[in-house]
């Protein structure tokens, strides 16, 4: 019998906002799996969420008689699996005041749901032990730990197991730290894994003329489009569509960069689209420190990084020739085109570019996303109408054109 586990959201919900308007924290998609699967696989689990209200009916809970609950931030490393398999119950395992992990009756659980305190409970706390703790707390750590994660999910996947052949119309350099899947297809491709593994999902795809230098993540149904070109660490999430050139990125899943165009150290939401020849700054001009507006400091706040480039929501889309400038945040739902550079802050449901926005209307966006959504024969179902409207009105105050009555 599997493990129950339950993956909770903290306060850093808002932390990672625009990418978990539409998600839970532990459905954001770093290395190859997402949080939530890694911890299915290393627990031998099934997972389920706390989170918030307006996403609880998409994203419910499960709770069994015995439970591990577990802070949805925080990544898997070798210590805290170890900590967390040797979990008594009653038993919690915290970072200072911060809860990581506990194991919970169905009665305790109840009891932390209705606020009443679990006085029982006895806490190991880790704080002070380095190497145990990896925690996502900003969209742009998923990227910074694109590169480990990878690693740590390739070898998890792959363990025991014998790649697909692969075609010999292909340059291989360092086979053994390749990877492809059932239903895989590589043709007239450069697969340099020396720098990094390189896994190939089922069904997914890679073109003739492409080059890729690991790592590099594709999960099913992928495409890397003619010619493209991989530098790692790379992430093209389930039926993603690739072309032109990418650098230390994530394509959460089901979004399109198919064409020209450069998308370096920035994370996708699903159901993006970029259109032809857009191009994302990931390094200022003066080499300065990025900074990126922060939902939860409500202005722009230091990122410690030199590299930043681009944070887009579920849905979004670009017109061609799109130039995105260093460390731009994007919303929900938001339809960028037009000459020159947009600001660095796209509010959800924005219509416009650099000349100035209006609002992207609920039922137009709505009619979009079900339209792109049919073609990959995915439904846009009830939960998610609810999920995007209350996006809608929750994000108005930052759309200031509204205010103004424009």
């Amino acid at each position: 019998m599997k493990t129950n586990i339950i993956l909770f959201d903290d306060d850093n919900w808002e932390g990672l906002l625009p990418l978990t308007f539409t998600r839970p924290i532990c459905e954001l998609r770093v290395g190859i799996l997402t949080i939530r699967e890694k911890w299915e696989k290393h627990l031998d689990a099934v997972g389920s969420y706390i989170t918030q209200d307006f996403l609880s009916e998409k994203f419910p809970i499960h709770i069994e008689e015995d439970n591990i609950i577990i802070n949805s931030t925080v990544l898997p490393t070798p210590k805290l699996l170890k900590l967390i398999k040797q979990l008594a119950p009653n038993e919690a395992i915290l970072d200072g005041d911060e809860l990581l992990a506990a194991r919970l009756t169905r009665e305790q659980f109840d009891s932390l749901i209705d606020d009443t305190g679990i006085t029982e409970l006895e806490g190991i706390d880790v704080s002070n032990d380095t190497g145990l703790i990896r925690r996502v707390l900003r969209p742009y750590d998923l990227f910074t730990y694109n590169d480990v994660e990878l690693r740590n999910d390739f070898a998890i996947l792959t363990k025991g197991r014998q790649s697909a052949p692969l075609s010999d119309t292909n340059t291989i350099i360092n086979p053994l730290e390749i990877f492809l899947e059932e239903g895989a297809s590589v043709e007239c491709a450069i697969l340099n894994a020396t720098t990094g593994p390189i896994y190939v999902g089922k069904d997914a795809t890679i073109m003739e003329g492409s080059i890729v230098r690991g790592a590099l993540a594709m999960c099913e149904g992928a495409v890397l489009k003619l010619g493209t070109k991989i530098y790692g660490a790379t992430t093209i999430g389930p039926y993603s569509k690739v072309g032109g050139e990418v650098s230390n990125s994530i394509l959460t899943g089901y979004s399109s960069k198919g064409h020209e165009g450069y998308l370096g150290n920035s994370v996708l939401g699903e159901w993006c689209n970029l259109g032809a020849d857009t191009n994302t700054s990931n390094l200022k001009n003066n080499y300065d420190e990025v900074k990126l507006w922060s939902y939860e400091d409500q202005k722009f706040a230091k990122t410690g990084l030199q590299f930043c480039g681009l944070i887009m929501g579920d849905h979004s889309k670009t017109g061609i020739n799109t130039m995105f400038n260093t460390g731009t945040v994007v919303g929900v739902n938001a339809n960028i085109f037009g000459s020159g550079y947009p600001r660095n802050y796209i509010p959800s449901y924005s219509w416009g570019g650099a000349s100035g926005f209006k609002t992207y209307l609920i039922n137009k966006s709505l009619d979009t996303a079900e339209k792109v959504m049919a073609r990959r024969d995915v439904p846009l179902t009830n939960e998610d109408r609810v999920i995007l409207e209350h996006i809608f009105l929750d994000t108005s105050k930052y759309r200031i054109w509204e205010k103004a009555g424009k």
